[in-house]
């Protein structure tokens, strides 16, 4: 799981400037408003929509904005239609990439990507050309100071958890993506507190990446990618040695 733990904890450490430009809670909103109207305004009833309230609620979104997105979704308040879209294509290095979009322009964002894509000397590919070496898994990253590695194990498998890997800064909790919502939910009432969990997509095997330039060029267009307003999640199938992480931070 090299690829999601790299970019997860890259992406922990953006956590703050993210915050400040407004695109967590602009991609919560999205999620919301989207879960709302393929599934319906009840959270009880939709468990997608009450996965994105729960990490609205965890990165202290208002109660009033959760409660207008959801009504944008059900079509009780007027608002943007999105369209769900993946793309997929390769990186330097050959990584694979996935791409998950929410857009109401699909034009604009299919050609932003390509661009992004193609300044890293990589290419957007066609509809599956990378999405088989990639499974959906529910992932919940815990800090490390915040409970010991027996304990967590114990509540994680208990509620049902595949499994607990320790990485450098944290815990992966990982579920089968339909035991999700129940081990979150177990979890949180147990106490433990979450700096991040969502469904994502883990690759199946990875590609390491040892030399600078390339490392450099694929990181930057991670960054690019998730820095764009259509964009959801990035995932990525890519493994750097820690020293040359360390050098490109």
């Amino acid at each position: 799981m090299a690829g999601h733990s790299k970019w997860a904890n890259i992406k922990h450490r953006k956590g703050a400037v993210d915050a400040k430009r407004g695109k967590i809670f602009t991609r919560l909103i999205k999620e919301i408003t989207v879960a709302a109207r393929m599934g319906g305004g009840d959270p009880d009833g939709n468990p997608r929509l009450r996965s994105a309230v729960a990490t609205a609620r965890a990165e202290n979104m208002p109660k009033d904005n959760i409660i207008r997105a959801i009504k944008k979704g059900t079509g009780e308040l007027e608002g943007e239609v999105y369209d769900e879209i993946l793309y997929e294509g390769y990186g330097p290095g050959g990584v694979a990439v996935l791409v998950e979009c929410m857009t109401d322009n699909r034009n604009r964002t299919v050609a932003d990507i390509r661009h992004y894509f193609a300044k890293s000397n990589g290419n957007l590919g066609e509809s599956g050309c990378v999405a088989y070496m990639f499974d959906k898994k529910g992932m919940m990253l815990v800090d490390k100071s915040s409970i010991s590695e027996e304990k967590l194990m114990e509540l994680a498998i208990e509620a049902g958890a595949d499994d607990v890997l320790e990485e450098e800064d944290h815990f992966q909790v990982v579920t089968a993506p339909g035991d999700f919502d129940e081990v979150r939910e177990e979890l949180e009432k147990a106490g433990v507190e979450f700096v991040e969990a969502s469904l994502t997509m883990v690759p199946q095997t990875t590609i390491e990446v040892t030399e600078e330039k390339p490392a450099k060029a694929l990181l930057k267009l991670l960054e690019n990618l998730e820095g764009h307003e259509d964009v959801q999640n990035v995932h990525a199938n890519f493994d750097i040695d820690d020293d040359l992480m360390v050098q490109l931070s």
